[in-house]
């Protein structure tokens, strides 16, 4: 008995050590399996489709941590360019609006021949309207003597690219309308300003105001008001021939002008009321 209990125990030892090296060998080739390359296309667009999901619930702020891992796996790709837009797009949802810039400004330097240049275009144009939008909105109730304009002229230029190079574009006719808007907002902000140096009695600062509106924004209808501030900038200052023209150039464009019979308003009226 004791010899075959030795026996059994002797062949049991070597099926347990077998066991434990198969194990073994098993927990190895676990451990050194291939990892899942970051760079691989399908790691890179499963990051992007959570970027896109992240966008789509509002967090634009990790949207855009993940974006930016985006453009630099998938760099030189299509894909990449399409991060780069949204990087874009989500920047100036979080009100960063300089970085939103960077970023358009760097695509389009980088990709003049992208098939989503119009976006682009557009995207900058749109970030510098409305960047603007609370500027000029906030002239109601304010007296001021100067405010820099350069959002809205930045936002002009770029939808007038847009119109120029792509008039088929998707978002031309969106962009035309916004041209259109910037001009009659700019010449309304002129004659604002115009108005106020008039007030206080700065006759030459109201005149000048008054005239670039005149050479700049001729088809505007702040035109009509504008003609009349700088008529009567010119008859306070005693410049009569340059009065005289001025009544007449306005009278030739507006002959039936409410201003010739009520003068300059003196409501509070908001400036985009004007058309």
């Amino acid at each position: 008995m004791h010899t075959m209990f030795q026996l059994q125990d002797a062949l049991v030892r070597p099926l347990w050590a077998a066991a434990a090296v198969s194990a073994a060998l098993v927990f190895s080739a676990c451990s050194s399996a291939p990892k899942e390359d970051p760079n691989s296309t399908a790691a890179v667009e499963k990051l992007y489709a959570d970027a896109k999901d992240d966008m789509s619930s509002g967090s634009y702020d990790r949207a855009i941590k993940t974006l930016e891992r985006v453009e630099g796996r998938a760099a030189g790709t299509l894909l990449a360019q399409q991060a780069t837009l949204d990087l874009a797009y989500a920047q100036y949802r979080t009100s960063e609006r300089a970085a939103a810039l960077a970023t358009l400004d760097r695509f389009i330097k980088l990709h003049p021949s992208s098939p989503a240049l119009d976006y682009a275009l557009y995207l900058r144009g749109i970030v510098n309207f409305n960047d603007n939008l609370g500027i000029l909105g906030s002239l109601v109730q304010q007296d001021l003597s100067e405010r820099d304009q350069q959002a809205s002229r930045n936002a002009y230029l770029a939808f007038r690219q847009l119109v120029t190079q792509f008039p088929q574009s998707r978002y031309a006719d969106d962009g035309r309308a916004r041209m259109d808007y910037i001009v009659n907002a700019l010449a309304g902000y002129e004659v604002h300003v115009a108005r106020y140096y008039l007030r206080r009695g700065a006759f030459l600062a109201a005149a000048n105001r008054a005239q670039q509106v005149v050479q700049e924004y001729p088809q505007t209808p702040a035109n009509e008001e504008a003609l009349y501030i700088l008529r009567l900038s010119y008859e306070r200052l005693g410049l009569e021939p340059l009065n005289t023209d001025a009544e007449r150039v306005l009278k030739q464009n507006f002959p039936a002008s409410k201003f010739s019979a009520e003068g300059v308003r003196q409501t509070q009226r908001a400036w985009w009321q004007l058309w």
